[in-house]
């Protein structure tokens, strides 16, 4: 399946019709560095071909599932377009390479194999876009979710604004999106964020395997079809919000807030935003 890649973000192991999706990193708590964007639609791509593959669980290694985007690693390759007077080239190029980042969320999505997310500890930001496109979505009691790209002044832009309202409905996903809170494990539960609430890690991943064990041994054609038919109305409604808060950001990113957010991040202070 992946014999020629060497993946350095993510682990693949199959068992039977099942297969497992592990983060790894390398950043502190499986933060999605550049690696991450590289291999998650390669590692998607091929569970979608792979006739063996009905079902796949995917999970976070270590106590975290995502801290989310690893700022460091990323920032660098748009620090042209965070200065002043960034031209049309500059913001070309980062709508290139946040399109490329939103086809990597959605291989998750596109996956024709059923996707369980099992998260335990912390979900932030690019963990909620890629748990968002997952089918389904179990945690243990420790999980916390964080839509948090409003803290560091930026629209999110990789899924989470366009997928989450039709599992959270509108209201919640607006209080998430314009607060940038954390939810814990049982007001996630409570506003259909998550399916189930498991004691801990071990208990949510077990949870998730039986789960998708259940959804291998169904009819795969059958399975595929029931998510190629509820796919089709939201599908493209999708799509088209990716677009324009692609195209949003790459007007309107561009702030003396984010800034600001980047320099109170790498002084460990809070920030002051001035709406400017």
């Amino acid at each position: 399946m992946l014999e020629d890649e060497k993946l350095v973000s993510l682990s693949v192991e199959v068992r039977g019709h099942v297969a497992e999706v592990t983060l790894l990193g390398p950043g502190k708590g499986n933060a999605m560095g550049p690696d991450f964007w590289r291999e998650l639609p390669l590692v998607f791509g091929a569970l979608d071909a792979d006739p063996q593959v009905r079902a796949v669980v995917l999970t976070g290694s270590g106590k975290h599932f995502s801290y989310g985007l690893d700022l460091p690693a990323m920032m660098p390759s748009w620090a042209e377009l965070l200065g002043d007077g960034a031209l049309a080239e500059p913001r070309t190029r980062f709508l290139d390479d946040l399109r490329r980042l939103q086809q990597a969320v959605t291989s998750v999505a596109a996956c024709r194999k059923p996707v369980i997310a099992a998260v335990s500890g912390w979900c932030i930001g690019g963990g909620v876009d890629v748990v968002a496109a997952a089918d389904i979505r179990v945690a243990s009691e420790d999980a916390k979710f964080s839509v948090r790209e409003v803290k560091v002044a930026i629209v999110a832009d990789l899924g989470s604004l366009q997928r989450l309202a039709g599992i959270i409905g509108e209201g919640h996903l607006r209080e998430l999106a314009f607060t940038g809170k954390d939810v814990d494990a049982r007001r996630a539960e409570r506003i259909g964020l998550v399916n189930d609430v498991y004691p801990d890690q071990e208990a949510t991943l077990r949870a998730a395997r039986e789960l998708a064990a259940e959804i291998a041994a169904n009819p795969p054609l059958v399975v595929q079809g029931a998510k190629d038919v509820l796919d089709a109305v939201r599908g493209p409604q999708v799509a088209a919000g990716l677009r324009y808060v692609g195209a949003w950001n790459a007007a309107f990113l561009p702030s003396k807030d984010l800034g600001e957010a980047v320099q109170a991040f790498v002084e460990r202070r809070p920030p002051e935003f001035q709406g400017r």
